[in-house]
């Protein structure tokens, strides 16, 4: 029960086409960003995000700054979902360990190896059904987390009018969405549009001028862009093209609060 039977890596990527597998899919994102396409819904993840998707759904995987992941395939799974669903890692990688060890179990040529990737199957799949169970999003706050998420580089996206069309007072919302993601709305959707645009100005084939980077990531006002990103990166995205920081992590993530 809850047989690994296929482990692999996508190293830097940018697009899987559209496909489906006849078991389970488990997909961890180990760097960078993108989204799942489904025929229903769309999930955008990130970093230590898992994805999981039941057999015989069709499904893409798309990211405009490319993305690294360690996927897993399942047969004979435990797993109660009846449609994809993201799930988070804890701060330790607790489940990130596991998929590494699984992926290396499966390349490797132990004896007895598929007792042991079965072993890892099971472990794997019960931290999926207790995360599961155990963060429960709170469906406004969701709903305004998928709105910044679809939208963050649109330079007319305008979050307040957003958080004014629906039915709570845009204190409580600003509340209860730092309290389940921690940060405010607004400083989500800035954090997001300045890792996207470090993102561009890390990439060694943008020829986009600062002004264009600002634009092409959601800042209307090139020097305000240019303030908050020298708030977040202690440099200007001048200094940032040419003097990439050798310490950069943070950059790579969707998501840092603040």
């Amino acid at each position: 029960m809850n047989d690994i039977v296929r482990a692999g890596k996508h190293f830097l990527t940018y697009n899987v086409s559209r496909h489906k597998h006849n078991n389970w899919e488990l997909i961890y994102c180990t760097e960078k960003c993108g989204k799942f396409i489904f025929d229903t819904m769309e999930i955008p993840y990130g970093v230590g995000d898992i994805v999981v998707i039941p057999p015989d759904t069709p499904h893409q995987n798309v990211s405009d700054n490319g993305f690294t992941n360690i996927h897993l395939n399942i047969d004979n799974t435990t797993l109660p979902f009846r449609q994809p669903v993201m799930i988070q890692d804890d701060s330790n990688q607790t489940i990130l360990h596991l998929f590494s060890d699984a992926h290396y179990l499966y390349r490797g040529d132990l004896p007895d190896k598929a007792d042991f990737l079965t072993s890892y199957g099971n472990l794997i799949v019960h931290f999926m059904i207790a995360k599961q169970r155990t963060h429960q999003k709170n469906p406004i706050i969701d709903q305004i987390e998928q709105s910044i998420l679809q939208n963050y580089t649109d330079i007319n996206y305008k979050l307040d009018e957003i958080l004014g069309s629906m039915p709570y007072c845009s204190d409580y919302l600003c509340r209860v969405f730092r309290k389940e993601k921690g940060t405010t709305p607004h400083k989500y959707l800035n954090s997001l549009r300045l890792q996207s645009a470090a993102s561009m100005l890390r990439s060694d084939y943008s020829t986009s001028s600062i002004a264009e980077v600002a634009n092409l990531c959601g800042f209307r006002n090139p020097l305000y862009f240019s303030r908050m990103f020298k708030k977040k990166y202690h440099v200007s995205p001048t200094e940032y093209t040419h003097h990439k920081p050798a310490n950069h992590a943070e950059s790579q993530k969707i998501i840092l609060p603040e």
